[in-house]
């Protein structure tokens, strides 16, 4: 880490920090211009963002950044900022080419974007910007923790357009997190000009009405200039413990990337004006003209530098490729895993109703350990705990900084736990990720963001965060407050995705999600919240594992697969065929969608050789399409009757309760389906 400097020019700075700036300089220009041919001799690097006309900012992020207490979370244009912190040129390499010692992700994530995890250099998505979110949430566990350093977030200027950034800004700033978000200028998102993102020149002053932020201007190009910002930007955070912009005008000198043809957008004047502007031959004019240093000092660094890239060159190229039996590694952490006196029901206890059973449990979590967190809306608003009350009373237990409300941003929600989570593996974290389940679309793309964590990081990292949602109909809410969204969520390998229905399995589940590493997404039929149907008898410290399903009756002619609002449909339907017909249908659970307990499930239909698919969630793309094809490809030759579902017709879900029956699947659709098939 660079020492703060007063004044920061070409005189200021002794002759031994010049001599290293220029190294890395020269060795980031040997690599940036490199990194094609690899390319074009089919070695790798299919992508690369060139960040020759950034030389300035770059250099100076990464000689502030302290990988003992700062987190920096580069953009995938940002080689030489990772290079300025301290990754050599066989790491950029080995990221370049996708080899499996990248220590970014083991060649799992694309190329240029770098990381080394262990010094709190993190892994960026390459949905731009959206790491604003993930350094504000770990600011935020900093600020808790008082650990003393910053989160650094950079990225291009026409980035802070989306969304999630003003979100992570308004949330830094309100929150006054020591976070610094770098803004890099060039004037193109690809080839849309800047004048098509935004009405200022500026894109930094766009946030100029925000309160408890600072924006410092910078000349990017300028070595000198851009030292100073960063410099300054690190001692405003760490004094006022409040967030601040560095917005740097840089140049683009190439195409955005390898497969970008910037001659198509740009005039021949303006590549040539870009060309003049660049920051690396001016910087050793200056050293030159300044009398620091003699042409033939530079030239003798260029020379160490180039050796260094050909050593590198070598020793990445004989480095081992991915397996491709390892794709199915780091999918998601191993699950906590209950003792077996945790897994007793029988071992008495309240009988709770659902909605007591999930509080009960997040309280006696959050007493097991101190490094358990709650946030979203409305969740701790004086007795009101959560539209529901779910959290009811925990803010008053377990304080503020523990449990606290969020701004109404999904994204926010969702992206500060997935960077809260980062500063240390011992930190659980509860979210409600939306007051409703069909509120939670805005926050998709952190929610992919935490599927994908681990396995593009190699195993270096996974957010264990359990995303609670009230899910379901029957209670009359129509359009964003009575669908269920397992159908898609279940789509993206590298989540858990869990769907009780009763207060025991709840409190089980949710116990093991808490202890668990990774992210689980918790999903809550809120119609059962204080149903008497779903009352059960909880034990202390009761806990489940994930996979595995329930089997609610026993039976022989038929099998019933459910989970969430329609099991109690179901128990009650196969009561009535029993007393009715004289025939024994088995109800199976799921409970745990994601793992699946296919053996459980296979083994009824192979007893039962019939076999009903009943979820609220509408039949058509819906989960259970999956269950039947796994059903009809493994047990195809034990079914005596096609595999049949039920579940909510192929359209919204109406406010009107006449529309809502309409849609929803309710017992006397479970029946009439279980007699046709017990007929067959």
């Amino acid at each position: 880490m660079l020492e703060t400097e007063e004044k920061v020019d070409i005189y200021s700075i002794d002759k031994k920090t010049l001599e290293r700036w220029y190294a890395l300089m020269s060795l980031g220009r040997l690599l940036d211009d490199r990194a094609p041919n690899y390319l074009k001799q089919a070695l790798g690097w299919s992508y690369h963002a060139p960040y020759a006309g950034h030389d300035g900012i770059q250099l100076a992020i990464g000689q502030v950044f302290d990988r003992e207490k700062d987190h920096l979370f580069p953009y995938y244009r940002d080689m030489l900022t990772v290079i300025s912190a301290g990754l050599s040129a066989e790491e950029i390499i080995l990221n370049g080419i996708s080899k499996a010692t990248d220590v970014a992700g083991g060649g799992r994530h694309m190329s240029n974007h770098f990381a080394k995890p262990e010094w709190n250099i993190h892994n960026v998505s390459s949905a731009t910007g959206n790491h604003t979110l993930h350094a504000a949430g770990v600011a935020r566990a900093m600020k808790v923790y008082s650990s003393g350093g910053v989160a650094i977030s950079s990225q291009g200027e026409s980035s802070t357009s989306e969304g999630y950034v003003y979100e992570a800004i308004n949330g830094a700033s309100n929150e006054k997190l020591p976070v610094i978000f770098v803004f890099q200028d060039n004037g193109y998102g690809i080839s849309v000009s800047k004048k098509d993102q935004t009405a200022n020149r500026y894109a930094g002053d766009n946030f100029t009405g925000f309160k408890n932020l600072r924006i410092i201007h910078c000349d990017g190009k300028n070595v000198f200039d851009s030292v100073r910002a960063m410099q300054e930007a690190k001692k405003h955070v760490l004094e006022k413990q409040e967030p601040v912009i560095v917005h740097a005008s840089c140049v683009r000198i190439h195409s955005h990337s390898n497969s970008d043809r910037h001659e198509l957008y740009r005039t021949e004047e303006e590549l040539a004006c870009t060309k003049a502007a660049d920051p690396y031959l001016k910087f050793r004019k200056q050293l030159i003209h300044s009398k620091r240093f003699t042409d033939e000092e530079l030239l003798a660094i260029e020379g160490e530098q180039k050796k260094i890239v050909s050593q590198a060159h070598k020793a990445a190229l004989s480095a081992p490729d991915p397996n491709p039996d390892s794709i199915h590694h780091y999918l998601i952490p191993p699950a906590y895993e209950p003792a077996e006196d945790e897994m007793i029901r029988d071992a008495g206890g309240k009988k709770l109703k659902l909605i007591q059973a999930l509080n009960e449990t997040l309280k006696d979590e959050f007493r097991r350990n101190p490094h358990t967190y709650l946030w979203g809306q409305d969740v701790a608003s004086k007795d009101k705990g959560g539209v529901f009350n779910v959290t009811k009373g925990m803010q008053q237990e377990f304080g503020k900084t523990r449990v606290f409300n969020a701004p109404i941003a999904e994204d926010y929600i969702v992206g500060t736990a997935n960077g809260f989570s980062r500063f240390d593996p011992k930190i659980r974290i509860v979210v409600e990720g939306a007051e409703f389940a069909d509120y939670f679309w805005p926050a998709m793309e952190q929610f992919v963001e935490m599927t994908h964590d681990y396995w593009r990081s190699n195993g270096q990292f996974a957010s264990n965060v359990v995303i609670r949602l009230a899910s379901g109909g029957y209670i009359g809410g129509g359009l964003y407050h009575s669908q269920t969204i397992e159908g898609v969520l279940s789509t993206f390998p590298g989540v858990r995705i869990v769907y009780p229905s009763s207060a025991d399995d709840a409190a089980g589940l949710l116990r093991t999600a808490i202890r668990s590493q990774g992210p689980t997404v918790f999903l809550e039929p809120k119609a059962l919240y204080n149903d008497p149907v779903a009352e059960a008898h909880v034990p202390d410290n009761y806990a489940l594992p994930f996979g595995k399903a329930r089997i609610r009756r026993e039976g022989n002619d038929l099998t019933i697969i459910t989970y969430g609002n329609t099991t109690h449909m179901c128990m009650k339907v196969a009561d009535k065929i029993a007393a009715d017909f004289n025939k024994s249908v088995e109800v199976v659970d799921l409970r745990s969608l994601i793992p699946l307990d296919k053996e459980t499930v296979l083994a009824s239909v192979k007893k039962t050789s019939r076999v009903l698919i009943v979820h609220e969630d509408k039949v058509f793309a819906g989960f259970g399409g999956e269950l039947a094809a796994m059903i009809t490809e493994e047990a195809f030759a034990f079914l005596d009757a096609p595999v049949s579902r039920v579940g909510a017709t192929f359209t919204p879900v109406g406010f009107n309760r006449i529309l809502e029956k309409a849609v929803l699947p309710d017992d006397e659709r479970i029946f009439q389906q279980a007699i046709k098939l017990l007929e067959y």
